[in-house]
């Protein structure tokens, strides 16, 4: 944890300091933008978790994509998670790291360099911001809870998210749509969101918050219901009341949100 944790605040502090500045972007798809902190941020935090730890594999946004973190050790980094947001200026970015054994995540932080929170867990031992513990929603359904969303890259997911919360509204207390999935998960694991639910992430955008949510009380969830892996694209995470009601109720209708009708 000391060294994930001087890693993210590494890793923070030099994509804070170019914040709002001049940045050279390239696209890597639609809507998928990388800046050049991006990859300098990454590669630092490499380069650190590499000299403190040789031998665990390293998966990442930007320059390390294809490592297989089934099997041992294997380090989890997005260097800026909402690159849209951070390019554009809005202040609702993160870095973010895990730290997984067989892919299951046992740490996790989430480091918010503009507001100066640090969301953190280990596997048994709670979930905390700034030091001081937090715990998931007590709400008991979706009508109860705002909802957090993102849209992803995938244009049909995206357009089925949509359809989905057109299900859902106004059976709710309202919709955010964020910008950065690991906040949305960091957010739920201190309560201050009640439900987040994506249908397109990767590793690097959810590891952290799977064991963050576990350990503040609360639930991650594969669409199917099945416990979240960090493979899981599909997810529904929050207070485990929140979680279990959106998934009884909604999850399946994503697929033909467009046509169905949920009592």
């Amino acid at each position: 944890m000391d060294v994930a944790l001087e890693c993210a605040r590494a890793g923070g502090a030099l994509a804070l300091s170019r914040f709002r500045g001049d940045q050279k972007i390239d696209i890597k798809g639609h809507r998928n933008i990388v800046t050049e902190t991006d990859v300098e941020t990454e590669l630092l935090i490499k380069s650190m978790l590499g000299t403190a730890f040789p031998r665990h594999k390293i998966l990442s946004e930007e320059t390390a994509t294809d490592t297989d973190p089934s099997t041992g050790w294997t380090w989890v980094i997005d260097p800026i998670d909402g690159t849209k947001n951070y390019a554009i200026g809005v202040p609702f970015w993160c870095t973010n790291i895990a730290l997984c054994l067989d892919a299951r995540p046992l740490l996790g932080i989430t480091y918010d360099p503009v507001h100066d929170e640090t969301f953190s867990a280990i596997a048994g031992e709670g979930a905390f911001r700034n030091g001081g513990p937090i715990h998931a929603s007590e709400q008991p359904d979706v009508f109860s809870a705002v909802v957090g969303i993102d849209l992803g890259y995938d244009d049909a997911l995206g357009a089925q998210q949509l359809d989905l919360m057109r299900t859902i509204f106004p059976r709710t207390q309202g919709f955010r749509l964020l910008g950065s999935a690991a906040l949305g998960m960091a957010y739920v694991a201190c309560g201050r969101i009640d439900l987040y639910a994506h249908l397109s992430t990767s590793p690097w955008d959810v590891a952290p918050g799977i064991v963050l949510i576990r350990e503040a009380g609360g639930a991650a969830s594969a669409r199917t219901g099945d416990e979240m892996q960090i493979t899981d694209r599909a997810f529904a995470a929050g207070g485990r009341a929140v979680v279990d009601d959106f998934l009884a109720r909604y999850a399946s209708a994503a697929s033909s949100a467009a046509s169905s009708t949920v009592p």
